[in-house]
This record gives C-alpha cells, structure tokens and sequence, in this order.
C-alpha cells in the first residue's frame, strides 16, 4: 500500500492506495507546531479506525508547499512506518516540463495536479486548483507547463470581507438562489459567489483567447470547487481526487522497490 500526502497552507490530506485503488482519504488542519510523534500517531489511528492494516504501508510519497512541516512529517514516516517518502520537487519524475521563468518557485501540490490532469486527460488544457489561492495553469499537448494564473480563494476573499468591515458578519460560503439580494448576509453571498463564477469564467475565456485555442478541455479540483463548477458550462471536468491521482502517478514513476 502507499500513503500519499499533500501539505498545503490550510489543511493536510492523507490518502491510501492498495494498487490503483483509493481506500479512504482524510484531512487535518495544517499546523506548524506538532511533533513527529503527533503526526504518527494521528495517521496510525486514522488507519486504525478505517481498519487499514498499517503493516502493509510500504511506500509514501509527500508533496508540501509548507516547509515547516516536512521535517516533523518526514521524521514520523520514518519513526512510526520505517518509511523514507518521495518528496516532490527537483530531480522527481513528473511527466511535466516545468517552462516557467523559475521553476523552483512552482509549489510541488500544483505540479501533481498538472501531473494527473495531463496524464488522464491530455493536452492542451487549463487546470484549476481551488485552494487557499485559486490558481490557473496552462499545460501545452507536449506536458509543458509555462503560464500559470493566481487569484485569491473564495475562503480568503470572504474572509477579508468579514475581518476588514466593522459591520459585515461572518457568512457561509453558498449561492444564494438569486443574485437581487434583500440582506446583508445574501448580498454578500451573492457578491461572493456570483462574481467568484464571473472571475472564473473571464479568465478561462481570456486565457483561450491568448492561447488561440477555443479547444483546450478545463479540468478542475479542490476546496470549494464544485460550487463554481456547477455553476457554469466553462468547466469541462471537476475531480476531487486529482491531488491524490497525481502523488500515485509520481510515486509510480520514482519507486524503486
């Protein structure tokens, strides 16, 4: 079996492979100041209660864009499973080739997302990651990754209407049923989600535009992506599983038993 890990700024995601099966995936909040022993111990009781045996875990890969996690992450790996985990980044197999003007500053989550998109669905396409931050990326029909597009999350621009406004409370992120709002609360749903699905859909538009392809397929996952997915035609594809699809495509072509 082999665990597969993303680190991102909100939250950590844990899944298990038995061969290309996914057996469960769970997620913790992302915290600078926990242990070795805390990490080991939470993953041994999250495998525990799922009733995965977690003797048979003889892999790991982990990607992270949080540095002051790994070395606690990696030390429970290695002190709880006797694993030493592919960690993504420089000198990994991706299948990508990474064109930006720097490629070290690509966070490793966003390069298994371009792996599994162009892996399961080709190229060219546009992948998009709704995450802490709603990025955009380009990937040519030979697996070339050279434009990438970063825009605040939804979470963090309905935080920052709440935390920066003495009056606007704090609200759930969902669309309301029609955009002409009667209160607080719904105007700033309405604000929030429809003109999150118009920033979505102007920048798919305007990066077909500037590649000169009406044709590329839009695939996209994470947080509250299905809410702008469902919302417009835009989208071709909303995988939920595309970070953990990623790590297991990679771990595959860096494995060495």
């Amino acid at each position: 079996m082999v665990l597969v890990v993303d680190i991102d700024n909100t939250n950590i995601v844990i899944g298990v492979y038995k061969g290309n099966e996914l057996m469960g995936n769970w997620k913790m909040v992302t915290k600078n100041e926990k242990t070795s022993d805390e990490y080991g111990i939470f993953i041994l009781n999250l495998l525990k209660y799922n009733d995965i045996d977690y003797h048979n875990i003889n892999s790991a890969i982990v990607s992270s864009v949080v540095p002051n996690v790994m070395y606690s992450f990696q030390n429970a790996l290695k002190k709880f499973f006797d694993i030493e985990p592919i960690v993504v980044g420089p000198g990994v197999k991706t299948g990508i080739t990474i064109m930006t003007d720097n490629p070290r500053e690509v966070g490793a989550g966003r390069i298994v997302g371009l792996v599994a998109a162009y892996d399961l669905y080709g190229g060219p396409l546009i992948v998009i990651d709704f995450g802490t931050a709603t990025t955009y990326d380009v990937v040519s029909e030979k697996g070339e990754f050279k434009y990438g597009i970063t825009s605040p999350g939804i979470q963090i621009s309905a935080d920052a209407m709440w935390q920066r406004t003495a009056q606007l409370p704090k609200i759930e992120i969902k669309k309301p049923d029609t955009i002409l709002a009667k209160n607080t609360i719904t105007s700033m749903q309405a604000g929030l989600v429809y003109g999150y699905i118009g920033q979505v859909e102007y920048i798919i538009k305007k990066i077909k535009e500037e590649m000169n392809n009406e044709n590329m397929k839009v695939v996209a996952t994470g947080g509250l992506g299905r809410l702008i997915f469902d919302e417009t035609s835009e989208i071709d594809v909303f995988d939920s599983q595309l970070i953990f699809k990623g790590l297991k495509i990679i771990h595959d072509k860096n494995y060495k038993k």
